[in-house]
């Protein structure tokens, strides 16, 4: 299983690798851009109850980021099984389908980390105090797991790349702006903050916030992100072993 999981990855890391100087480059604009934006001017405006609102912001985009890399990472697992047709290699293979699975979570949750790694670097360069711990990490790691499974389950069942944008627009986008990313959750009406914070991005944002300033994270955020890490393992899982049918 194991020699499995690091066949997949290590087909996934040599892509990778040979792009990795481009995709450094890119994954620094959006953040560079929130930093000076959010950071240096609204931020300047802004008074949070603790530290600067820089320090508030930062685990916010790398919430964020982290989900967005992670999920568009899987996404061409799609094109494979849709339009390439390449899919079918990995079905005939004598890999085991789990295997299968983690191998491209495990891909994705890289790229989110070293994604994360670069907002860190601009983060520290624009002046953020953050605490950085191993929970910090694994938190971040979680999320990435998270949402780079939410993608792999939208590359199995998705047929076109209009709706695979459908997915962005109603799921991914009004998490990035709603989930505590720029704002705390406290500021939105009652009904919609109850169901806000019911998301996965959410505790993400929560757990970073509170980790980076130093604080002790709250065991049920833990606790449901793990939930929704095991439970989108097991439809990402369930949802590769239909195609093997």
């Amino acid at each position: 299983m194991l020699y499995d999981i690091w066949t997949v990855f290590w087909r996934d890391w040599i892509v990778l690798k040979r792009r990795l100087t481009k995709f450094i480059l890119s994954r620094m604009v959006a953040p560079f851009l929130y930093l000076i934006a959010f950071g240096w001017g609204l931020g300047r405006s802004i008074t949070v109850s603790s530290g600067t609102y820089l320090d508030f912001l930062v685990p916010g985009i790398l919430a964020l980021n982290s989900m967005n890399i992670s999920f568009n990472s899987v996404i061409p697992v799609h094109a494979e099984r849709i339009y390439h047709k390449s899919l079918e290699e990995y079905l005939v293979a004598p890999i085991r389908p789990t295997a299968f699975v983690v191998g491209k979570v495990l891909a994705a949750v890289l790229r989110g980390l070293i994604s994360s790694a670069i907002i860190l670097a601009l983060a520290y360069g624009f002046g953020a105090a953050l605490a950085l711990s191993p929970l910090f990490l694994l938190v971040l790691v979680l999320n990435c797991v998270i949402f780079a499974e939410i993608g792999f389950i939208a590359a199995m069942k998705i047929e076109t790349y209009e709706e695979m944008g459908q997915v962005n627009t109603y799921v991914l986008l009004p998490m990035s702006f709603l989930c505590g990313t720029f704002f705390s959750t406290q500021a939105l009406p009652d009904l919609v903050r109850v169901f806000i914070e019911v998301l996965p991005l959410t505790h993400t944002s929560v757990l970073l916030r509170t980790l980076a300033g130093g604080g002790a994270g709250a065991a049920l955020s833990f606790g449901v992100l793990t939930l929704y890490a095991l439970g989108c393992f097991w439809f990402a899982r369930r949802s590769f072993l239909q195609l093997t049918r």
